[in-house]
């Protein structure tokens, strides 16, 4: 009698333990790396992304952040993603380029005519296009994050007219377009990976190089750099991508609850992003840089060639023409 009541306290113990675990047991957890730091407006908007997940699943659903190179470096975190080893990162459009042809066309400069009109496109048909133009190679884009424009900031000298890049080594992201782009504009492209780029301009091996406000205060690049030329010529966004194995595993409900947090994450990443620009103009005039703005009509015209050599290439044209088109 004594062992027939032992045997049915285990089973009830079974049973307790087992609807006590349901919960959690049920609970899915993606991972989301990245290599920038906790402060950038970035990390910010993905962390929002995170808490946003988790309240409209119920906590079902959650996506965990790991910022600062965790899990690899960029090009290593999205090679992960197309794998399904990781879940998301975010990546830059220009480091897109190796995976899709069509992305090209967000490196090309003055493709945009404002930042009104970069927000129009890729918030519309065409953005949503290039999201998906990935997926063949098992990578899907799920909202696009405002990486500011990039400009030119240089040693000796202030750029106020594409005659002033000749015979200047510039450095460049390793993107074809970038190359491209500086040569035309009659410049010397140098590829140099930006962990290295300080010490490069330091020691003389480039004259400049070309980014955002916020990579040139947070990078110190303005304590070898004193001119900042806002010419404005590119205004490559970022891009948090998914990978399409993971995305095919989930529900149609977590597939909404992701891109519902993704894109209420874009809105406020723009919001910051814009914020962190303001302060870093302000914090390298305080460290001595002049900033200057130059007349853009002559660059644009000196790139006019350069977007031409493209008309060869039915699927990066039409999607200038489509670009161009939007009001």
């Amino acid at each position: 009698m004594m062992f027939s009541k032992s045997i049915n306290s285990l089973i009830l113990l079974f049973f307790i333990l087992i609807f006590s675990c349901k919960g959690p047991l049920e609970q899915k957890e993606l991972k989301l790396a990245h290599g920038l730091p906790t402060d950038h407006p970035v990390h910010q908007a993905m962390e929002y992304m995170g808490q946003r997940v988790r309240e409209l699943s119920d906590n079902k659903l959650t996506v965990e952040v790991y910022p600062s190179e965790q899990l690899g470096s960029e090009q290593q975190c999205v090679e992960l993603v197309q794998i399904g080893s990781l879940a998301i990162t975010k990546v830059s459009a220009a480091v897109m380029e190796s995976f899709t042809d069509e992305y090209k066309v967000l490196g090309l400069p003055y493709i945009f005519k404002s930042k009104e009109h970069a927000f129009e496109v890729l918030d519309g048909e065409i953005g949503d296009d290039l999201l998906m133009s990935s997926t063949d190679k098992w990578i899907r884009g799920l909202t696009f994050y405002d990486a500011g424009s990039r400009s030119f900031y240089t040693i000796s000298k202030p750029i106020e007219h594409p005659d002033d890049l000749v015979g200047m080594k510039i450095r460049v992201m390793n993107s074809i377009t970038a190359v491209g782009m500086v040569r035309a504009l009659g410049g010397s492209p140098t590829p140099i990976s930006y962990g290295e780029l300080y010490t490069a301009l330091q020691s003389g091996v480039v004259d400049g190089a070309e980014n955002n406000p916020p990579s040139l205060y947070t990078s110190r690049h303005y304590e070898v750099c004193k001119y900042y030329s806002l010419d404005e010529h590119t205004t490559i966004p970022d891009v948090l991508v998914i990978s399409q194995i993971i995305w095919d595993k989930l529900s149609e409900q977590e597939k909404e609850w992701i891109q519902q947090a993704a894109d209420e994450s874009a809105v406020l990443q723009r919001k910051l992003w814009a914020e962190s620009e303001e302060e870093s103009l302000r914090e390298v005039q305080k460290a001595g840089v002049q900033i200057n703005k130059p007349d853009k009509d002559p660059f644009i015209l000196k790139v006019q060639p350069f977007l031409e050599t493209y008309k060869d290439n039915e699927a990066i044209y039409s999607y200038i023409k489509r670009i161009q088109a939007v009001q």
